[in-house]
């Protein structure tokens, strides 16, 4: 059964436990639990986590705690019963545990690992508070350190700052707002400091720490392993002032033995000193830790004859130093010892011993030897602070371990009182002493003794250093044979008080002799008193001492003989009648020098002060003695205070009046040394003295007479530094009044009180005069009464010993009234005054109520006055947090409410008007001052406070004056943050206090200022306070954890609800009056909305639908409304504002509301609207703000963008995102689509002069100039996205502008910037980017995107698996669907994304410019991809009964058309599809148009090489040869002919008829141009490459015969294709045959797919980008897949590109047992395998591999070259742009691909070889890197056969190359059609004849490669200069001495390197690019460049070219020659002319 617990109340989790029974709790460990019930073994309970959920839990899972329990029943509360700095450390470990962990997941490692110490570190002192066994210092301290780590985590991981007291966190309730702020103040400063300095002794919370810490050294040294001495030792430590250079401590001493250990066995492991009584500023001192090694033993250590064995000498052996700077910090920061290690240096002249440490330290290495090993003295130090008793307290272990304190030589900074030291320090400095007729120096020793007065020798007084007894006399070191020796050795002399006078010392002078006896002889003494005769100890100072001779048989038992004569020149100056028949003779030459320093409280050496304590005895001296009482130094004062006071007051006693006035200053001066920092530790002894010792009990009546007197001179006397010195005496001299007084009356029984209280009077009579006075000429004045005020407040305890309280506060109150107001004292005077006021207000007199309500109005007025005049404002606030201060702790007190209503009728209006200027001038400390001050007036105040306040106003302007003040004042309070951000108890304790004042108030503003009276200003400046207060941060409680959002909800309520009650009720008392705030109010109101609290809203969301209401009702609509709310919301939800939910509930509730009204339709449209922008708006927000692609924030912004354009019309948020826009594609470096952004507002704009405000960025100015200003701006992104025909149009209306303005300058500027951009377009590179479909479905999408279908533009070099990756990266969660079809309903309604990607081919708009015969193909490329509005993709499938043999004729193609909303490019890289139409295509138009592109691809291909004429690699032509002919023999175009020359098929199909004969007529004209191509190839092909074309030539005989039947024309072929050639044109000798393995690896840029034709794809999926590589696909026997996918995929391997016009398709060749069933297998370049396939089998591998590519949504070859290296951007003549070339050429490999549609052939087969890579460099050098098969050679011509006539004719219209061994020219495609298009040449950019063909010759490249092309990097040429003449056309020839064009890299065969590079010289740049791959044979005979190309409408410049080739073959050429053709010939001539010549030739 279960039971209520009694005791078990409170435990912790000791183990976690997973509540896995019934109404189980689960727990983790170290939760914990309060206990409600128990039963057998469980406990039934609730978490303090979670206090609402109660479960059971086992009874021996919980460690219970002892609690104390309050209201005990079911809503109990449990308190833990223990320290609560305890609970603090739990609580605050567990909140950091989880933000520990995230600094490891945010990379803040190093704080991680710094608060991970810190957590440990609180463990540890958390368990030793808990231990229950320290001490109360222990516990404090660790307290301390506990309070300081918390601090210190709490800062470092941006939590609240906790506000302490004693360590013990505060209540904000029981104590001031002024306090708390203090306390976050000091909380704040200890965590800086512990941040800054570790644990540095500094002040603790609430004190002020004005004594100096002394440091102390703790020194152990651990062993002396420099053992080599092998004598017993000692060692002297001590510190050293290197700067003084003195020392500044005694010796600590060290004896050890011959083997290093210590001599007495009782002091190992306790060789330890402390070197006590540093000061800080000792600490800066340039300090050292000096150690004097003296050995014991002979006379010199290697020598065993100088000495005899039995007599030990003192002799200097070595030093070691260490400097305390250098090790300071680290002993800092270690709070244990560390180890150093000193190592001992010797000193190489001993005569230099007593300076060795100083040149140690000087490292003057000349004058020591450093020790042959590394060892030394291994010391270990410690630092230590405090008081010795705290020492002793803190580090018992250290006093336990025998330690020798070692003092500061003379007293420490601070003197204590009790601290007895009697001690003389002496050091033996030096003597000069003769040789005394000695061959050698002396070996001297001294010997000292301390002898009493009856000539007894004292014992034990001399001590040679701490750590060690002393003893009876001193032996100094000896020197070795030195006559003057320098010692400079210290001993101190403990002698006892008591023996002191009558003591002398006697030095005794000994010669050591190193013979064999080795006696010690004496040879002299000296000798030296210790006091002098007039009682005064000797002096510190050094004195010589004089030497007299004496020898060993001299007897010193009569000290009385000696101690007669002279001791030193002072003293024989004092004697001087010495008899010179003494028995001791003065040595004259002989000088022996001490020092001596005494440290002594009971000697003095001071003349002065021994007369004053003697004063009887110089009665006639009194008044000298008194008055040379100041010249005593402080330290002899102190320590004979009680001495001198009593001396002083028996003076006065004795004679009052004589000495009275002399007595007084002696005191005054006594107690104002006192107040020295030094001495301030005596004040206890002075405080002692008066107490207990002090008997003058007539003083009083002197002190006070003459304290008066000087009061009443201070008007007249001019100087008056003694006045000033009495006033600041003022305490000590009360206390001695009033004593004196006590003492009197009792010892009179209280006679005389009256005239006792008289005379206080009077003398406050005096006070108050001295302080009247007008001091502002009388700067002495001043500081008189200054002092008087400082020292005011210290007497006010003294007179409360003989005065009532209110008796006291009269005389204050009368003091402080008697100052002058602030306007007419000096501002010095002002900070004293308040100083003293604040020093009255902290006494204890003003704790007393009574005295309270007597001084309190005169401390308000003078407060009152300085703050209205706004000076000294710190000191007021001061002064004023101490009044709260003590307010608040008696405001139980009735009195309180007095006090309180005092002080809001003096301060409130004054501390509003303070507060408002220093927030105007942004003090931070000052505000936070006054605020705190003004928040405790506002916190102590009541309802009846506030009653009177409102009623206390005389008019309604005070009240509204006032108003205005105080909602300012909260407003500035929460905008400005006066209080840091982590003051958060501060921060909720303000918040409290303003919504609790703003209830008091609001009922005021309601009765005052809503009807008749409404001020529209008081009602305005509520709501903006009310609408700041709900924002506040510091209230968001959403955002903060739980926990410690329970305490603040339990302590304070949501105060934001709070507020919006008080908001929602005064806005419904508005009545009327609401119209006002209409629509100022509501962008504030919807700010509140925002609020994520659920109450906030519900309560303001209806104040839009009364909004609405009034403005509807006034102007018929709420337009106002309408657009305010929009734009506000937009800003707002912007800034992260809002949510879902707050959509779902502002449509519902307005809704809700709306349904009721007339105008219920226009508000559900508006409430709609706003929704729908809400939902747009919190997409737009979602992707703005995480890690967004740009993608998706183009497509909000834009979705935006259109909203505000379309459905709500607000021009202003439109033009907003239009920048907004522009600046993210301007980020991603979309310059175009940034210029067709802005062109949208330049749009809006009109070529006017109507003047524009300023917006965004833009200044005020006309509307003209900002059109222009955008037009140029525009203009500027459209050339840097290269679009400059977008550019031009622009540049026109500029222009038209400037010309209407005749304004010449810049119509100048604009017609050159439009003239540069056709030179762009001319000259520069442009890639052709590819596009992509992309479909999004599913719910999951943004909603807009959600189910719809979109065409992207890629960026450059961006392929279909780059882009499919990157949308799938931009999509993490979503699905690639592997299809094209489109999606059924599941998928689009499914909650999931799914990305369907595939490529497709731009429809250009512009057909007319694509077809114009004469337009440089630089202009079509671009209207191919620009301005496009449709794009298809075709998908091939099979219609009826699949033919097995041939699957071409049932191969249907199904083409997708899509049309979008905007053309690309446009304002985004992307647009939606709006219309998609299928259309399907028939086999036999598909196999129309494969063949067509075919043609067109092999014309543009052969055009270039005839003129080019391209001496190299033909590599490209011989496999296009090779694919098209092997492929026609095997099957290729048979395929066709089977299909659909079949008579079947012409029956079935009557209708074809005409496009069979189209067909018909493309196969003749493919047969016709292959014959002029192995015309060409034979003039141009390799010796070696001879058996390839003889196989050509074979092949082709054959596909020509197969052709025979249907064409009988065929057989009258150019006799270059007939196979009856000479051996040379039909034997070809093939260094590497074409054979189908050589072309495994094809690339799709390569120069195969160069020429091909329009984009005319049979391939759903026929984009250029759906493949990284085209293909060349040999298909052998059998391999006829049998699936339509296979069928295709074939197809597409060898279909041209149709994303370029006419490129070069991919050729494929067909085995002959398998036509290609598809009839685009001639036509695509796209989603071609990389590979060459060779007569494989359609494996079932290849199937799922075609199947793959055919949906283009995945790669099907990971071994494709990166897209993004395709040489699509080799630029115009072939040059690369700056890559680095080596990853260009790792990347492409073997193959050469080259997509520009303006290079050669030569010059895409050679692309540029990576040694220049600037856009337009010059002449370069030659790549030393030529093969000698490909370098060397010059192919030879091909021999020419007589033309038919009657055979097509050759049109050569735009052909001007006056080359003599051009290649026959290819045929016109028919007879009943147009020529071949002719080939201009770009006007700008003299080229190959590509370079200005028509669409059907330009091309991108395919990726044809073979064997014979590998690493075939030639060098780019430069586009020569432009010439404007248009006859001038030289021909010109190239020389061996000059520049070649840079060649290709062919593959090295056999030639050396070497001999390469011997064949190539550097060619400058010509009127045209040389072909890269070519290198003449005869250096004297190269062939000749072509002229420069001119405008293709002149008539073309006539050349003989038959005659130029007979010239070259009879003889060497010249340098420069002009050919000429007769005038009369005709363009036929021409070729027949060169055919005829070629066959000449061989």
């Amino acid at each position: 059964m279960w039971t209520p617990t009694e005791e078990e109340k409170y435990g912790v989790v000791t183990c976690s436990f997973r509540g896995s029974v019934p109404q189980g709790l689960v727990l983790e460990i170290g939760e914990t639990v309060q206990i409600l019930e128990k039963c057998e073994g469980w406990y039934r309970g609730v978490s303090t986590k979670k206090p609402n959920v109660k479960g059971i839990f086992p009874a021996n899972y919980i460690h219970l705690k002892k609690a104390i329990v309050s209201n005990r029943g079911q809503y109990e509360t449990v308190v833990p019963l223990e320290d609560s700095i305890v609970t603090e450390v739990t609580a605050t470990l567990q909140e950091w545990a989880s933000l520990w962990k995230q600094l490891y997941v945010k990379h803040k490692v190093d704080l991680f690992y710094k608060l991970r110490h810190v957590m440990n570190e609180l463990i540890d002192l958390r368990r030793q508070l808990l231990s229950g066994h320290l001490t109360q210092d222990q516990v404090r301290e660790v307290k301390r350190h506990i309070t300081v780590r918390l601090d210190w985590g709490n800062e470092h991981l941006g939590l609240d700052l906790v506000p302490r007291k004693d360590f013990e966190v505060v209540d904000s309730d029981q104590i001031s707002v002024s306090d708390l702020y203090k306390m976050h103040l000091s909380s704040r400063q200890s965590v800086q400091q512990s941040t800054s300095q570790v644990d540095t002794m500094r002040p603790r919370h609430g004190e002020t720490c004005r004594m100096p810490v002394p440091h102390h050294f703790f020194l152990s040294l651990k062993s002396f392993t420099y053992n080599t001495i092998g004598e017993d030792t000692d060692v002297f430590f001590s510190l050293y002032d290197m700067r003084e250079g003195k020392q500044i401590s005694e010796r600590f001493l060290v004896r050890l033995n011959k083997n290093g250990g210590p001599r007495n066995p009782e002091k190992i492991e306790r060789m330890c000193a402390l070197f006590t009584d540093l000061s800080s500023k000792d600490m800066k001192r340039d300090l050292y830790i000096v150690a004097h090694v003296i050995r014991i033993g002979r006379m010199l250590l290697n020598d065993s004859k100088k000495g005899p064995a039995h007599l030990h000498y003192r002799r200097p052996y070595g030093c070691a130093v260490l400097s305390i700077l250098d090790v300071l910090q680290s002993l800092t920061e270690l709070k244990e010892e560390k180890d150093f290690v000193l190592k001992v240096y010797t000193c190489n002249n001993e005569g230099e011993w007593s300076q060795i440490h100083e040149n140690i330290i000087r490292k003057s290495s000349a004058k020591y030897s450093a020790p042959s090993a590394s060892h030394g003295l291994i010391i270990s130090l410690q630092l230590l602070r405090g008081d010795m008793e705290q020492i002793r307290r803190e580090n018992p272990m250290i006093f336990s371990r025998g330690l020798a304190i070692t003092r500061k030589l003379g007293f420490p900074d601070v003197i204590m009182p009790g601290d007895i030291r009697n001690d003389l320090y002496l050091t033996l400095e030096k003597g000069d002493f003769e040789r005394g007729g000695k061959s050698v120096q002396k070996n001297i020793e001294v010997t000292m003794y301390v002898l009493y007065a009856d000539g007894e020798i004292l014992k034990d007084c001399i001590s040679l250093g701490s750590g060690e007894p002393n003893r009876s006399s001193y032996h100094s070191f000896v020197l070795y044979h030195s006559n003057s020796p320098r010692w400079g050795e210290i001993v101190k002399l403990p002698i006892p008080i008591d023996r002191f006078r009558g003591s002398h010392l006697r030095f005794e002078f000994r010669h050591c002799s190193t013979k064999d006896k080795g006696e010690k002889k004496l040879f002299g003494f000296a000798f030296s008193p210790l006091m002098r005769d007039d009682g005064t100890t000797l002096s510190d100072d050094i004195h010589e001492l004089y030497v007299y001779k004496c020898d060993e048989n001299s007897t010193f038992n009569n000290h009385a003989l000696y101690l007669g004569l002279p001791c030193c020149k002072e003293d024989y100056n004092g004697c001087p009648n010495v008899p010179s028949s003494l028995i001791f003779q003065r040595s004259t030459k002989e000088s022996f020098f001490i020092s001596t320093q005494l440290s002594s409280t009971k000697l003095t050496q001071n003349v002065d002060l021994l007369a004053l304590l003697k004063w009887k005895a110089f009665p006639d001296r009194i008044m000298d003695i008194l008055g040379r009482l100041r010249h005593v130094s402080g330290e002899e004062i102190v320590k004979f205070l009680q001495d001198i006071l009593d001396t002083l007051f028996v003076i006065l006693d004795d004679n009052t009046e004589k000495y009275g006035l002399l007595v007084f200053q002696s005191l005054v001066f006594i107690i104002n040394l006192l107040r020295d920092i030094k001495y301030f530790h005596f004040r206890p002894v002075m405080d002692t003295y008066i107490q207990k010792h002090f008997a003058g009990a007539l003083a009083y009546k002197e002190l006070i007479r003459c304290l008066k007197w000087y009061m009443d001179c201070s008007a007249e006397l001019i100087r008056q530094d003694h006045i000033q010195e009495a006033m600041r005496a003022l305490e000590y001299l009360f206390k001695f009044i009033v004593q004196s007084r006590i003492l009197y009356s009792r010892a009179t029984c209280g006679m005389e009180e009256e005239q006792f209280r008289s005379s206080i009077q009077e003398l406050f009579h005096s006070i108050r005069f001295v302080l009247s006075l007008d001091s502002r000429n009388s700067e002495t004045l001043l500081f008189t009464q200054a002092a008087l005020l400082n020292s005011f407040p210290t007497i006010f305890d003294e007179l409360l010993q003989m005065f009532t309280v209110q008796e006291v506060a009269e005389f204050v109150r009368g003091t402080l009234g008697s100052m002058p107001s602030t306007v007419h004292i000096g501002q010095s005077m002002d900070v004293v005054k308040l100083q003293s006021i604040a020093r009255t207000v902290d006494s204890r007199l003003f704790s007393f109520s009574e005295s309270r309500r007597i001084l309190l109005p005169v401390v308000l007025h003078h407060i009152h006055l300085h703050l209205r005049q706004q000076k000294e404002l710190l000191i007021c606030s001061g002064i004023l947090g101490s009044i709260f201060s003590i307010v608040k702790t008696s405001s139980l007190e009735a009195d309180v409410l007095e006090e309180v209503e005092m002080m809001v009728e003096s301060l409130l209006d004054v501390l509003l008007q303070t507060l408002l200027t220093i927030m105007s001038k942004s003090h931070a400390q000052e505000a936070g001052e006054y605020v705190s001050c003004l928040l405790s007036l506002l916190r102590q105040m009541c309802d009846t406070h506030y009653q009177h306040l409102l009623d206390n106003f005389q008019s309604k302007d005070e009240l509204k004056e006032f108003l205005l003040k105080i909602f300012c004042v909260f407003r500035n309070l929460m905008k400005m943050s006066v209080f840091p951000r982590d003051w958060m108890v501060m921060r909720l304790l303000t918040s409290n206090v303003i919504v609790t004042t703003v209830q008091y108030l609001s009922s005021a503003l309601h009765k005052n200022f809503t009807e008749t009276d409404f001020d529209f200003k008081v009602w305005n400046s509520y709501f903006s306070l009310a609408v700041l207060f709900i924002n506040q941060p510091s209230l968001q409680l959403e955002i903060i954890t739980s926990a410690k959002r329970k305490k603040i909800l339990d302590k304070y309520g949501d105060m934001r609800v709070m507020m919006a009650y008080e908001l929602f009720s005064m806005w419904q008392n508005l009545g009327e009056h609401k119209i006002h705030f209409i629509p100022g109010m509501i962008g504030p109101f919807l700010g509140v909305t925002l609020v994520p609290q659920p109450e906030v809203r519900n309560i303001m969301i209806p104040i839009f639908h009364d909004m609405m209401d009034w403005e509807q009702r006034k102007n018929g609509n709420f337009k106002q409304v309408e657009a305010e709310l929009i734009d506000k919301l937009d800003s707002m939800v912007s800034e992260g504002k809002g949510d879902e939910s707050y959509r779902e509930l502002f449509g519902l509730l307005l809704l809700e509301k709306i349904e009721q009204e007339t105008w219920r339709e226009t508000g559900i449209s508006f409430v709609t609207s706003v929704t729908r922008l809400m939902e747009r708006l919190l997409d737009y927000r979602d992707c703005m703000k995480g890690e967004e692609t740009e993608n998706k924030k183009v497509g909000c912004t834009v979705n935006l963008m259109n909203f505000y354009k379309s459905e709500i019309n607000k021009e202003e948020m439109y033009i907003r995102y239009i920048h907004k826009l522009c600046d993210m594609h301007l980020q991603a470096e979309n310059y175009t689509e940034a210029a067709f952004t802005l062109l949208l507002y330049c749009e809006l704009l009109q070529w006017e002069e109507r003047p524009l405000r300023e917006f965004l960025h833009y200044p005020p100015q006309t509307e003209w100039q900002r059109k222009e200003g955008l037009c140029r701006k525009i203009i500027h992104y459209f050339s840097k996205g290269k679009s400059w025909e977008f550019g031009i149009p622009l540049c026109r209306e500029l222009a038209c502008q400037y010309e209407s303005l005749y304004d010449y300058q810049s119509l100048s500027w604009i017609r050159k910037m439009e003239a540069s951009y056709y030179d762009s377009i001319m000259e520069q590179q442009r890639l052709e980017p590819e596009f992509f479909r992309v479909g999004f479905y599913g719910r999951k999408f943004p909603f807009f995107l959600r189910n719809k279908e979109y065409v992207c533009r890629g960026h450059d070099y961006e392929r279909l698996e780059a882009f499919q990756q990157r949308m799938l990266s931009e999509f993490p969660q979503a699905v690639a669907m592997q299809h094209p079809n489109h999606p059924d309903d599941t998928i689009l309604q499914c909650d999931a994304q799914y990305l369907q990607i595939y490529a497709v081919t731009p429809i250009p708009d512009c057909m007319d410019v694509l077809q114009m015969d004469r337009v440089p193909d630089r202009v079509k490329s671009f209207y191919r991809v620009n301005n496009v509005r449709k794009f298809r993709y075709d998908r091939p499938f099979h219609k009826g009964p699949k033919d097995k043999e041939n699957e071409f004729k049932s191969l249907w193609i199904e083409r997708t058309t899509l049309t979008l909303t905007h053309s690309l490019p446009g304002i985004s890289r992307w647009f939606e599809v709006e219309r998609r139409e299928l259309v399907e295509v028939s086999p036999l138009e598909n196999a129309i148009q494969v063949v067509e592109n075919k043609n067109q691809e092999l014309r543009a291909l052969i055009g270039q090489y005839q003129h080019k004429q391209v001496h190299g690699n033909i590599n490209l032509l011989s496999m296009c040869l090779n694919g098209v002919i092997d492929a026609a023999v095997n099957g290729g175009i048979a395929r066709y002919q089977e299909a659909f020359f079949d008579k079947d098929y012409i029956t079935k199909h009557p209708g074809d008829a005409e496009k069979i004969a189209q067909l018909k007529e493309l196969m003749q004209e493919q047969v016709h141009i292959l014959g002029v191509g192995l015309a060409v190839h034979e003039k141009f092909v390799h010796p070696e490459m001879r058996p390839l074309h003889k196989k050509l030539i074979d092949q082709f005989q054959m596909m020509r015969a197969s052709l025979y039947h249907e064409f009988p024309g065929l057989d009258k072929l150019s006799p270059a294709c007939s196979g009856s050639s000479t051996p040379r044109g039909s034997v070809l000798a093939s260094h590497s045959p074409v054979s189908p393995e050589s072309l495994k690896m094809t690339h799709r840029h390569s120069p195969m797919n160069l020429m091909g034709t329009g984009r005319h794809s049979s391939s759903s999926l026929s984009s250029h980008a759906s493949s990284e590589a085209g293909n060349m696909v040999m298909l052998g026997d059998g391999s006829v897949g049998e699936a339509p996918e296979d069928l295709y995929h074939h197809m597409q391997l060898a279909s041209p590109n149709p994303r370029y016009q006419g490129s070069v398709t991919n050729v494929s060749v067909l085995s002959s047992s398998q036509a290609s069933p598809s009839s685009s297998s001639l036509s695509s370049t796209h989603s071609a395998p990389s590979q060459m396939i060779a007569s494989a089998p359609s494996s079932a591998r290849d199937k799922y591999r075609h199947a793959r590519e055919m949906m283009l949504l995945l790669p099907t070859h990971r071994d494709r070259p990166s897209s993004a290296m395709y040489p699509a951007a080799i630029l115009e003549n072939g040059q690369l742009p700056n890559f680095q070339p080596a990853l260009f050429q790792q990347v492409i490999g073997a193959c050469k691909p080259c997509s520009d549609p303006n290079l050669s052939v030569a010059e895409k087969a050679v692309p540029a070889a990576p040694s220049s890579w600037s856009l337009d460099s010059g002449a370069r050098e030659a790549q030393p890197f030529l093969s000698a098969h490909m370098g060397r050679i010059l192919a030879p011509p091909v021999p020419p056969r007589s033309l038919l006539h009657g055979h097509y004719s050759l049109h050569f219209d735009t052909f001007h190359h006056p080359l003599g061994d051009t290649p026959p020219a290819l045929p016109a495609r028919t007879l009943r059609k147009s020529p071949l298009h002719p080939i201009p040449a770009s006007p700008t950019s003299p080229q190959s004849g590509l370079d200005g063909s028509n669409s059907t010759l330009s091309g991108s490249a395919s990726s044809g490669v073979s064997s014979l092309s590998e690493s075939n990097f030639g060098h780019p040429s430069e586009a020569p200069p432009r010439t404007d003449t248009m006859d001038s056309m030289p021909s010109q020839a190239w020389h061996a001495d000059e520049d070649l064009e840079p060649p290709y890299l062919p593959v090295h065969y056999s030639l050396s390197e070497s001999a390469v590079l011997d064949s190539i010289k550097a060619q400058p740049c010509r009127s045209h690019s040389a072909p890269g791959c070519v290198i003449p044979q005869d250096p004297m005979d190269p062939p000749a460049l072509p002229p420069k190309p001119y405008h293709p409408r002149l008539p073309a410049l006539e050349h003989d070219e038959g005659v130029l080739l007979r010239e070259e073959a009879d003889r060497p050429r010249g340098l420069h020659r002009k050919a000429s053709l007769p005038p009369g010939s005709t363009k036929e001539e021409q070729a027949r002319l060169a055919w005829e010549h070629g066959r000449g030739e061989q």
